[in-house]
């Protein structure tokens, strides 16, 4: 899990720590450089390191520091004279190992301009001598949060620089999810500082998991799922979700279709039924998807809403609030940014996703990017997939992997945090091989099933 925190908590975490400022300081500048060294920067490359007057610059100082002792031809232009203790010693230390320092000049000839100007203490008002730098063509690493970035929003209403890579200490800030286009690829240091109290937890594999099968599992012990869906011209959704939940681990999935045969003819490895059977068939599946391709037939919702105990809504279900808050069985809705705005007047994010779990007294799973997983807590965010899931039917591939997951014994959080995830490794490792599509996506989720 990495910690989400406001500017403001970064702020008492760096106060909190146990360690002194210019220890703190002398392990930040040193993973800048490593990361400057990650980018290629060696022996003979020019870097030029710009650093305001704070704290931020002091980790500029000091990251040029240890890049003249790799033998990177590194200078650092000053935006300001140092004005905190810490950040004077780090100057001091790097001019005495021979860094050349002079004022903040125009834009000349680099291998990589490392932004040390501002990073989370940035609020408004940008110098007018850093415009012409704002605006060079060269790789940017930015220390902490790229210089103009809002840390709390991602806004830049003033400018910023792009970075290629941000590096960041002890957390990540809302602005390296909000402004992914800005702080480029994020690296989390540990340097030691206190620990913070999230806003939002990213998920890594760890938060992931996937339930083992016992040695003696038969098809309706290892977790069954009944999608319900696939009207008329839309029974491709009910087989993706239901071909999804099979490959993510679902020892017997069935889909009630008001085309059975058609889905019989798509997936002979589905189980079918016509929707009028769905009542009787409530009491021998573990959870319910209810939604993909179900178009029009509300009534079926309501009906699954009465009879059902673990319910997965997505898709076409997601048309009422009223059905949601008035039911009585587990939930777990999957609504992107539209539907959610059909479900809920909050913005569709991660704190508005926390007020419609707490409404409905269940899990959301928000999609987009990043996508946010609340059951009314802290809410978690995945940002392990990218554009190649916008196309359409990979919704539908979700829903099956959390029905799944869910039906294997996991919590609906759990479910839906790990689905999430995995849905979102799957989709990059596949795009690495081929278009993704959600015919192709169902399958290739396999791979991380754990099964």
């Amino acid at each position: 899990m990495i910690p989400v925190v406001t500017a403001a908590e970064a702020a008492r975490m760096d106060q909190g720590a146990s360690d002194p400022v210019d220890v703190l300081m002398d392990r930040a500048g040193l993973a800048v450089a490593l990361e400057a060294a990650d980018m290629g920067m060696a022996y003979g490359s020019r870097v030029v390191v710009l650093c305001g007057p704070g704290n931020n610059g002091g980790d500029g100082y000091v990251a040029a520091r240890y890049l003249r002792r790799r033998g990177v031809d590194v200078r650092v232009e000053a935006l300001a004279d140092p004005k905190t203790e810490a950040a004077r010693h780090a100057a001091d230390a790097a001019r005495t190992a021979g860094v050349p320092i002079g004022p903040l000049s125009p834009p000349g000839r680099a291998d990589l301009i490392i932004d040390a100007i501002f990073g989370g203490g940035f609020r408004r008002g940008l110098p007018a001598a850093i415009r012409d730098w704002m605006d060079t063509v060269l790789p940017v690493l930015a220390v902490d949060v790229p210089t103009g970035v809002d840390p709390d929003t991602g806004a830049a209403t003033d400018g910023s620089f792009a970075a290629r890579r941000t590096v960041t200490f002890g957390g990540l800030k809302r602005a390296h999810l909000a402004a992914p286009e800005i702080c480029g690829l994020v690296t989390v240091a540990d340097i030691g500082l206190a620990e913070g109290d999230p806003v939002l937890r990213v998920v890594e594999d760890a938060d992931a998991d996937r339930p083992s099968r016992a040695w003696n599992a038969h098809k309706w012990s290892a977790g069954s799922v009944l999608t319900v869906g696939g009207s008329e011209g839309m029974v491709g959704a009910a087989v993706m979700a239901g071909r999804a939940a099979l490959h993510f681990g679902a020892g017997a999935v069935g889909v009630a279709s008001a085309q059975p045969q058609a889905v019989a003819t798509l997936a002979p490895e589905l189980l079918t039924y016509p929707l009028e059977d769905v009542d009787r068939l409530m009491d021998r599946y573990d959870v319910v998807l209810v939604g993909p391709g179900l178009g029009d037939l509300f009534d079926i919702v309501a009906q699954v809403m009465r009879s059902a105990d673990k319910v997965v809504v997505d898709a076409d279900a997601l048309r009422s609030l009223d059905a949601l808050t008035g039911s009585t069985a587990e939930l777990v809705i999957t609504p992107h940014a539209g539907e959610f705005g059909r479900l809920s007047d909050e913005d569709p994010g991660s704190e508005g996703a926390r007020r419609l779990a707490e409404a409905i007294g269940g899990v959301v799973l928000l999609k987009g990017w990043p996508t946010f997983v609340t059951d009314g807590g802290t809410p978690w965010a995945i940002v392990s997939g990218g554009a190649e899931l916008a196309t359409i039917g990979t919704g539908d591939v979700l829903a099956g992997m959390t029905a799944a997951l869910w039906a294997r014994g996991l919590s609906p959080l759990e479910a839906a945090r790990s689905a999430a995830h995995w849905h979102g490794v799957a989709a990059a490792d596949l795009a690495q091989q081929s278009t993704v599509t959600a015919d192709r996506l169902a399958s290739h989720v396999g791979r991380w099933s754990g099964v």
